[in-house]
């Protein structure tokens, strides 16, 4: 059928839209779908059966069309949050402009399946770095205020009340119920937490529920809850309390907690405990501060009681002392040299008077000096040599001198007279 012109001069039929509309989905053909179920319409007289399918991350589903005989003839009846694979052929009914799926087969997810497809999301997920620790935000010592997202009158909700208010009375919750299992969890869960983000005062945000089957815990490691709390800038704590099988949402989480008590353990401080650590920590500021005060003062008397303290100049005298008594032995080293040299002069000068000619005339010696006619100076005479009969002679005495006539020389006895003494000739070796 070749699609007719459409204007506001010529607006489509009613049932003219419904055919093009059927005309287009019907091109489609069989395809394979997964989801949730969440309603199951189903009586043994009626010929067809009808199922609400949800999808697992988003708030959407689709209407289903089963004959009844199938359904009956699957291995296990079909639940509410069971997931299955359905091949079937969309189909669009003109009469009542209504879409819904028809159905010829119907296969359960199984378990293994489920948990293989599990596993795959986290090495996904860890190799984009999801799972990186660095990523992972410290929880604050105090909160504010705690965003708890869980179910309705659940244990997990009574329990983190209760052990966070017996640990710190004055923490505040807000807290936010929602399914935790089935088709309307993740939605739910992740609305819960784009609106405690939203809220400047929280803090701190736990996600519990107190454990389950695998199937049961299957919205926990659903990618798109994943990737919100991947996503968010307030710490979440997971919470879920199952052991055997970590959800993704434990890996995702800026930390893990075992079941929604230790969360609360986790979040909270325990006020008495913190107070006995105050108390623990003023004791030991206390003893420091006295030991350090104790140990100050004994320094400070020992520096009074020196002696530098009794008398400040003290240093300056001790020294001036010393440089006085280098100055008294510079002094009486120097007089000793002195004396020592005077000394040695007196001695010497003793021995250069005694030696001299003075001292030997004082002792009645006299000095006899014969002089030449040639008119050089006086010759002292030291052998009968240095005289001949006739020449003139000055003496020496201590009080003066004497001028004198050799009347003869006379040689000692054995020694013999020069050829000039004997001829009467002055000696010819002194002028």
């Amino acid at each position: 059928m070749s699609q007719q012109p459409n204007s506001a001069d010529s607006p489509w039929a009613v049932h003219q839209l419904n055919v093009q509309v059927k005309q287009w989905i019907e091109r489609l053909g069989h395809i394979w779908v997964e989801g949730q179920v969440t309603q199951v319409n189903m009586k043994p007289t009626w010929k067809f059966s009808y199922i609400t399918l949800r999808d697992v991350e988003q708030e959407m589903s689709v209407s289903v069309t089963i004959n009844t005989s199938t359904l009956q003839n699957l291995p296990s009846p079909l639940r509410n949050g069971d997931r299955v694979v359905m091949y079937g052929k969309p189909a669009f009914y003109a009469g009542r402009g209504s879409f819904s799926l028809w159905v010829t087969q119907v296969k359960p997810v199984g378990i293994g399946e489920l948990l293989a497809r599990i596993e795959q999301l986290k090495r996904a997920l860890a190799a984009e770095g999801l799972f990186d620790s660095r990523l992972k935000a410290s929880l604050p010592f105090l909160p504010r205020k705690v965003g708890l997202v869980t179910g309705r009158g659940s244990a997990a909700e009574r329990d983190v009340l209760a052990v966070a208010h017996d640990r710190w009375p004055a923490v505040q919750f807000e807290v936010i119920n929602t399914a935790v299992q089935g088709a309307n969890a993740v939605p739910e869960v992740i609305a819960a937490l784009q609106k405690l983000e939203a809220n400047p005062d929280v803090d701190v945000i736990i996600v519990a529920r107190g454990g389950g089957s695998v199937e049961d815990l299957l919205p926990f490691s659903e990618e798109a809850l994943a990737r919100q709390v991947a996503r968010m800038r307030t710490p979440v704590v997971s919470a879920i309390g199952h052991e055997p099988d970590n959800p993704v949402l434990d890996h995702v989480a800026d930390l893990r907690a075992a079941t929604p008590t230790d969360a609360a353990k986790r979040v909270v401080p325990d006020v008495a405990a913190e107070l006995q650590y105050v108390a623990e920590l003023r004791s030991r500021a206390s003893s420091a501060l006295r030991s350090w005060v104790s140990q100050e003062r004994r320094r400070l008397k020992d520096i009074r009681t020196r002696p530098v303290m009794a008398n400040p100049l003290l240093p300056v005298t001790a020294q001036r002392d010393l440089i006085d008594e280098a100055v008294h032995r510079k002094d009486r080293a120097l007089h000793n040299v002195i004396r020592h040299l005077r000394s040695e002069i007196h001695s010497y000068k003793a021995q250069v008077n005694a030696l001299g000619p003075s001292q030997t005339l004082a002792r009645g010696y006299s000095i006899v000096q014969v002089v030449p006619r040639d008119g050089s100076g006086p010759q002292v005479v030291t052998s009968v040599e240095d005289v001949a009969p006739g020449s003139q002679l000055r003496v020496r005495v201590p009080d003066g001198s004497i001028t004198a006539a050799t009347m003869g020389v006379n040689p000692a006895p054995g020694s013999e007279a020069t050829p000039q003494q004997r001829q009467g000739l002055p000696p010819n070796n002194k002028g």
